[in-house]
């Protein structure tokens, strides 16, 4: 997969792209990403990518003629689905990371200042907001939305069952992990963790998965399809049942 970035700090990435999976994957030819600095298009001496707003108002808004040069490059070849970073955008959450890993080239435009000229807009497919808070630009949310995908792509996360677990990816909240020494400062890993029964295991991480997403994010069980059996644990831990007693009393 392919992701193209407009912005004018391309060195903001630089890291991204040496580091950790992304750099991996880069290795493997699983992925590319093209940083592209706006100011390379900017045709003064000056490479003015910002200009005042028409009809007053404060701060500087980016020039659509950069822009616009960049986009027409690399759609040369092929056109990417393209984004741009706005705070009213579509709420960026896994579902849309999901969608996103399926195209095969990406290119997201980072705003910056007061945003873009308007019309920028005409080469949008989505916008696209990380959440309801306001960034000094768009490359942050770039970083966000570009490791939320790249770590989809097949072959880039080495352990695939990973992914089927993480929180969101099943519209629950993770489940608690613990690891040796089976005690440490007095606290003890579930004796359920320890007991070699993998359909008990499984059945407690299920449990938490729920009491966890009921406890911190209650809006997300009001979207998840549950299984019958995970819809027996949300009523069990409705009423205020244990684990315990809830594998009791279904004879697990």
């Amino acid at each position: 997969m392919r992701f193209h970035v407009l912005t004018i700090f391309p060195e903001f990435f630089e890291g991204f792209k040496n580091t950790g999976i992304v750099s991996r994957a880069i290795e493997k030819g699983l992925v590319d990403i093209n940083t592209v600095n706006i100011r390379d298009y900017a045709t003064d001496r000056h490479r003015t990518v910002d200009d005042v707003v028409y009809g007053g108002g404060p701060g500087m808004l980016l020039k659509p003629e950069p822009i616009f040069r960049a986009y027409d490059d690399i759609a040369r070849d092929k056109k990417p689905y393209v984004l741009i970073t706005e705070p009213w955008g579509r709420r960026f959450d896994q579902k849309f990371a999901t969608e996103l890993a399926q195209k095969d080239e990406l290119l997201i435009i980072c705003g910056r200042y007061e945003g873009v000229d308007e019309r920028v807009k005409s080469i949008i497919d989505e916008e696209v907001s990380i959440g309801d808070f306001i960034l000094s630009g768009g490359e942050p949310a770039a970083l966000v939305i570009m490791d939320a995908v790249i770590r989809l792509i097949p072959g880039v996360v080495g352990d695939s069952d990973s992914l089927r677990v993480d929180s969101f990816s099943d519209g629950l909240l993770g489940y608690p992990n613990y690891t040796r020494p089976a005690v440490f400062r007095g606290m003890e890993v579930p004796q359920v963790l320890r007991s070699g029964n993998h359909r008990l295991i499984n059945l407690w991480r299920k449990w938490k998965q729920i009491e966890n997403t009921l406890k911190k994010r209650p809006d997300l069980l009001e979207k998840a399809r549950l299984s019958p059996e995970e819809e027996k644990i949300l009523q069990a831990i409705k009423k205020g049942e244990s684990f315990e007693d809830f594998t009791g009393n279904n004879r697990v």
